[in-house]
C-alpha cells in the first residue's frame, strides 16, 4: 500500500463560502472521513488555519529566525488535507473525486515518497 497526500486548496480573491455552504462542506467532508475510515484507508487530516496565522522558521549561519508567513508568495493556499493509504493512484484518484465534491473545491493528489511509506 502507499500514502497519499489530498490537499484542499482554496484560492485568494475567490468569494468566500457562505455559511449555509460551509455546514454542508463540514458534513459532506466528514461523511467522507468515515467512508476512508471504514475501508481503512484513512491515516490522518485536518484543516488549516489561513495563511496570515503561519510563521516561518529559517536556519542563517546556525541561529533561528521566526517571521509571519506565508512561507510562498501565492494566491493558492492548503487548506486542509487527507492522507490517505491506498493499493495504487487510480484508487487515491476516486478517493479525491469523493474528496473534492465534499469540500467544494479542488484537491490536490500527490504520492509520499518510497522511502518514507514504508
Amino acid at each position: 500500500m502507499k500514502l497519499y497526500l489530498l490537499s484542499v486548496h482554496t484560492v485568494e480573491g475567490e468569494p468566500a463560502m457562505s455559511d449555509e455552504d460551509m455546514q454542508i462542506m463540514f458534513r459532506e467532508t466528514d461523511k467522507v472521513s468515515g467512508e476512508l475510515q471504514a475501508a481503512g484507508a484513512w491515516v490522518f487530516a485536518g484543516g488549516l488555519l489561513p495563511p496570515d496565522k503561519s510563521t516561518v522558521v529559517r536556519i542563517d549561519h546556525g541561529t533561528a529566525t521566526t517571521t509571519d508567513g506565508p512561507f510562498a508568495e501565492t494566491k493558492e493556499h492548503i487548506a486542509g488535507f487527507w492522507v490517505i493509504r491506498c493499493a495504487d493512484l487510480a484508487q487515491a484518484h476516486a478517493w479525491a473525486e469523493k474528496c473534492a465534491a465534499a469540500c467544494m473545491g479542488p484537491v490536490e493528489v500527490r504520492p509520499f515518497d518510497e522511502l518514507t511509506n514504508a
